[in-house]
């Protein structure tokens, strides 16, 4: 599906336009810069409509509107930061008079950190059929008819479904002239059938997510929620996974998770900076196969992790990772491009305005290469192919990482074979690296959503993905 981009005002029953209040948010930065080298603000307002239901309730809501603004500022040897949760001219003065006392408290010091963005743009994404048309009647008239669709098949007991979307809209100055402004409308919907049988309960599920439209969640059709259904009902008979030390082969959504956890946090440059990635003293080296490439991509047209800015004002970017095998770059705010000689790369994310700006990832996946799915079974022989990845940990210092599935086959003799119930993956990122033996062609690619949290929380949308990958690790029950 393609989407244009296009440049939009605020027709009637739209919430406003934060552009109304670049007069005053600029009045603010011009009263900044005569006390500091640079400022600037990240003003925010969002919006959205969500639903959950299953057999027993059905539950609608509308997300609070969020909106606010907040101001940062050089203090010499560290920013200063202060919110507005409302954008007239007295909450602004507000917010303005906090950071003028930290100001006048810094003591002398150097310039700003890295470069500042001079970004100058406006973006936003307007799909044929936006999701604000379709209403809180619509999301509930669609998630009934998938609870509908899962639960009518034999064996299911119950069907979880979540719809929803919101709007986001930000916009971003600074002193060194930076104004971007990006509208983007998230969209994600989730179906999992249970299956109870002779005491014994198992679940399958699906998502979808994206930027758009009412297009992504079309994609739910009544076949395919019956398939989910029915593999649900599967689960009731599956074993449980082999264990030990296996070939496995990760399916696309485990693939990217694998990316996420392994290479995603660790090539975070914000732990570089305070000595806090195994991968820091790798910089540079071969750690993986030739046919091995790894990417974080802001820029992706309807990615789910995907951004047209940073919240410093740098474009949404492709950043290689890993290069045909060796490690090659990291990602960047301007904080951490300023201490390690590097660009700023378009990771710098915040969750909202009320939260901190980190380094983060976008769009995380594995390129494809060229095996085909049944030459990666065959090239494994013997193990299992992991599928429907529910959760990842990592550890950033150790190098070691957990994947947890859903589900999976058992292959002998390079068939699949039988069906598995939910097991976790673990082992050293390095040494699952060096083991890797194919990674699947295109068509087996996709990029799944997810979210993923630092610090105390500050959960944002994150995309993860790749094609097939065959490699070798230590499984178990989940």
């Amino acid at each position: 599906m393609h989407y244009g981009y296009a440049e939009y005002g605020t027709p009637p029953g739209r919430m406003n336009d934060v552009r109304d209040h670049e007069a005053e948010l600029a009045r603010v930065l011009t009263r900044l810069g005569k006390h500091t080298p640079f400022a600037e603000v990240l003003a925010q307002q969002s919006r959205g409509e969500n639903v959950n239901i299953d057999s027993k309730s059905h539950r609608g809501s509308t997300s609070p509107r969020l909106a606010g603004a907040v101001f940062r500022a050089w203090a010499g040897t560290h920013w200063v930061e202060a919110a507005s949760s409302a954008f007239d001219r007295a909450s602004l003065d507000v917010a303005a008079e906090s950071l003028e006392r930290s100001l006048a408290a810094a003591g002398p010091g150097g310039p700003p950190p890295g470069v500042s963005a001079t970004t100058v743009g406006t973006s936003a994404v307007d799909p044929p059929k936006p999701m604000r048309d379709m209403g809180m009647e619509g999301l509930l008239g669609l998630a009934r008819d998938m609870l509908r669709w899962g639960s009518d098949v034999p064996g299911i007991q119950n069907t979880y479904v979540s719809v929803g979307w919101w709007d986001d809209d930000r916009f971003y100055l600074n002193t060194a002239g930076a104004r971007c402004f990006q509208r983007v409308c998230r969209v994600r919907g989730s179906c999992a059938p249970v299956a109870m049988q002779n005491g014994r309960t198992e679940y399958d599920y699906e998502g979808e997510g994206g930027i758009g439209g009412q297009a992504i969640l079309e994609r739910f059709t009544e076949e395919r929620v019956r398939g989910i259904a029915r593999a649900a009902v599967d689960l009731i008979g599956a074993t449980a996974p082999p264990t030990g030390l296996q070939n496995v082969l990760l399916d696309p959504g485990v693939t990217g998770t694998f990316a996420h956890e392994s290479f995603g946090h660790g090539t975070e440059a914000d732990q570089f900076v305070r000595d806090r990635s195994y991968l820091k003293p790798l910089l540079g080296e071969v750690v993986g196969p030739e046919a091995l490439t790894m990417v974080d991509d802001g820029s992706i047209p309807g990615g789910w992790g995907s951004l047209f800015y940073d919240d410093e004002g740098h474009p949404g970017h492709k950043t290689t990772l890993i290069d045909r095998g060796r490690f090659v770059g990291a990602l960047h705010d301007r904080d951490s491009a300023g201490a390690l000689h590097a660009t700023a790369t378009g990771n710098t994310r915040r969750s909202d305005f009320l939260s901190r700006a980190f380094v983060r990832m976008t769009n995380m996946y594995v390129e494809p290469q060229d095996w085909t799915l049944e030459e990666l079974v065959e090239e494994a022989g013997d193990g299992v192919l992991l599928e429907h990845w529910t959760s990842g940990m990592e550890d950033p210092l150790g190098g070691q990482m957990q994947l947890k599935v859903r589900k999976g086959r058992r292959i002998e003799n390079g068939r699949l074979a039988g069906l598995v119930t939910s097991m976790a993956l673990s082992g050293s990122v390095l040494a699952f690296l060096r083991d890797i033996r194919g990674i699947g062609n295109s068509n087996g690619f996709e990029i799944v959503s997810g979210f993923c949290g630092k610090g105390h929380g500050d959960y944002l949308p994150t995309g993860d993905g790749g094609p097939y990958l065959l490699s070798r690790a230590v499984v178990g029950p989940a």
